[in-house]
């Protein structure tokens, strides 16, 4: 699956450069995406958009239902493309991980952004965002 999507322009993720990203999924080249975890699912799913040259991203819930471990190795490879220049769009519901990747966080609330707090700023906003996740 992971050959499928071609390189659409200059400046796509050789496979060698994704197996570095994700090594899990060079372990499971000879299998089917459906046969592969959750985890290795939404790796599969990002690295075949890194293969197109795309360097604007959006991530949907990448971490919804993954383990522990999954979602470090999903979260390091966000902030190396960061460190690379991609523009990375993160909806995520689970803030404690969207606190360790995102610069900048928006509260949407019945389809409108609300609210905006910068990362650096979380902490001295700590009462609003309780208040916006109902803790």
């Amino acid at each position: 699956n992971l050959m499928l999507p071609p390189r659409v322009r200059p400046g796509g993720l050789s496979l060698d450069e994704i197996f570095t990203l994700f090594p899990n999924i060079k372990e499971r080249l000879k299998s089917q995406g459906t046969k592969l975890s959750g985890g290795e699912q939404q790796m599969l799913a990002i690295g075949r958009i890194l293969r197109t040259g795309a360097h604007f991203l959006l991530l949907d819930e990448p971490t919804e239902g993954l383990a522990p471990v999954i979602i470090d190795q999903i979260g390091a490879t966000i902030r190396k493309l960061k460190q690379q220049g991609y523009t990375i769009i993160l909806v995520e519901q689970n803030f404690r991980f969207a606190a360790t990747v995102a610069d900048r966080h928006y509260v949407v609330e019945q389809g409108k952004v609300i609210d905006m707090i910068e990362n650096d700023q979380l902490d001295a906003n700590i009462d609003k965002l309780h208040g916006y996740l109902g803790v």
